[in-house]
């Protein structure tokens, strides 16, 4: 798919809803507006989804506690840093002895001679002299002529029992010291940790991935129960820690403010901040909600350009989402500013965020692949639409309920289609992208036949009338 020229963008008309999570309206120029406000040179959608993947240089690699590496790629080999086991145990509950029977027992720890035993549990040290392990269940304390304690073979033991051997792990026939025990380049799962533990690791050299800390804004916002007029539900702290796991970011907590410029200041700066739960680890990446537009209590730019940043991007022609802005600060961290409606910024972090975290974890750029469209979509010029959609019939429609407050249809979407300023006709290839926790796009091919029907079977037409031949228009059935 080949990027479109840039273009200005219109200036987002009066009724455009993109501002402060629970506002609607317009972005108003405030006292720190800039000037020719509302006709900065925006990116395009594919420019903002280059520019964000081209401005970050892949995470080098680095050690990880064993706790925090499940889900790494792994980039040194895990070698076995001495014989595994590194010494002679016993497989069984029981008794180490030394020859055949009867013996005699032995306080543990003493070297056996023939005829001698020692009691030994699961896990024990086979002490020297010990060439075999009796099983409880198969040996039988008695007495000799004399009153004294004599250990034989009964039970279920079988004649000759135990073999030389038996009933040992022998040290290194897991691994010897130096065995290679997992090749670089997987993802580590818990197996993996397990076995680096018992080869004596506390860390693993891993692939870098990014550590993304939120700032989730606005005083209006409450975090339970059901709000009063004036007021909005968080929707942002149940939701963005577990969806930038998913896009392949390590969530580094997340923190509150409110809506003053001295918040903002201070939650930039270039601290670790106490935050329960959260890596005690500089984050790569900070993402903020809210105070992105241009009024005066959006403060996003203000604060950037005061640490010394510099925006990489400030604005995207595509809607909703528009005032999604991207900042660089002088220490390397990265600032994603979403816009303060959920669905916005949903498809602000799709377009920016996306990509950039793909960059910073040695990932490739998120795939965009074209589906049918299942209905016409008129044009809008100037600007790129994100749209959730649902698949019926093997063609792509846009969902109901997506306006940039509503979330109710982003929940039942199968994915987003990626609507060109000149619009769509029914039963075009339009680019769309995966949703972050849903399944891949289907491969046109895939969509073309399940719209087909099946030779021979009911077309749902009544009998006489010819069926139509070219694409239906489904979306109406959508609810």
């Amino acid at each position: 798919m080949t990027a479109e020229p840039r273009a200005w963008p219109e200036v987002p008309p009066a009724d455009d809803p993109e501002g402060p999570q629970g506002t609607a309206g317009p972005e108003t120029p405030g006292p720190d507006a800039e000037p020719g406000h509302g006709h900065h040179l925006a990116h395009t959608w594919e420019e903002a989804r280059q520019a964000a993947f081209d401005a970050a240089t892949p995470i080098p690699p680095g050690p990880v506690p064993l706790r925090m590496a499940v889900g790494r790629r792994l980039d040194q080999d895990i070698l076995a840093l001495q014989d595994m086991p590194h010494y002679a145990s016993s497989a069984m509950d029981g008794w180490a002895v030394n020859g055949s029977g009867p013996w005699i027992p032995v306080d543990p720890g003493n070297r056996l001679a023939p005829h001698q035993a020692s009691i030994i549990v699961t896990g024990g040290l086979i002490p020297a002299g010990g060439k075999a392990v009796l099983r409880t269940e198969n040996a039988v304390l008695a007495t000799d002529d004399e009153g004294l304690p004599l250990l034989m073979t009964g039970g279920k033991a079988r004649p000759g029992e135990p073999r030389a051997g038996e009933h040992i792990r022998k040290a290194g026939e897991e691994a010897l010291e130096g065995d290679v025990l997992v090749k670089a380049g997987v993802d580590l799962n818990p197996a993996h940790l397990a076995l680096a533990a018992l080869a004596g690791h506390d860390e693993l050299q891993v692939r870098g991935k990014p550590v993304v800390r939120l700032v989730l804004t606005g005083s209006e916002v409450v975090d339970s129960g059901t709000p009063d007029p004036g007021k909005v539900r968080d929707t942002f702290g149940p939701q963005l820690q577990d969806v930038v796991a998913m896009l392949g970011g390590i969530p580094g907590g997340q923190q509150r403010i409110g809506d003053s410029y001295g918040e903002w200041l201070a939650a930039l700066e270039d601290v670790v901040p106490e935050v329960p739960d959260a890596p005690d680890l500089p984050a790569d990446v900070v993402i903020t909600t809210g105070g992105t537009g241009r009024s005066g209590t959006d403060h996003f730019r203000r604060a950037v350009a005061e640490l010394g940043g510099r925006l990489v991007i400030d604005g995207v022609a595509m809607r909703p989402g528009h005032p999604a802005v991207l900042a660089e600060l002088p220490d390397g961290r990265f600032v994603l500013g979403l816009p303060g409606n959920p669905l916005a910024a949903m498809m602000a972090l799709s377009t920016v965020g996306a990509p950039l975290l793909a960059a910073l974890g040695h990932a490739a750029m998120p795939a965009v692949q074209e589906v049918p469209c299942g209905t016409m979509i008129e044009p809008d010029p100037g600007r790129t639409r994100l749209m959730p959609f649902r698949l019926l019939y093997g063609m792509a429609s846009p969902a109901q309920h997506t306006a940039p407050g509503m979330m109710r249809g982003l929940a039942a979407a199968d994915g987003v289609l990626v609507v060109p300023p000149h619009g769509v006709q029914l039963g075009e290839p339009v680019p769309a992208f995966a949703l972050p926790w849903g399944p891949p796009i289907p491969p046109p091919a895939d969509a073309a036949a399940k719209a087909k029907p099946r030779a021979g079977g009911r077309t749902g037409q009544p009998k006489g009338k010819p069926t139509p031949s070219g694409p239906v228009d489904w979306s109406a059935l959508l609810d």
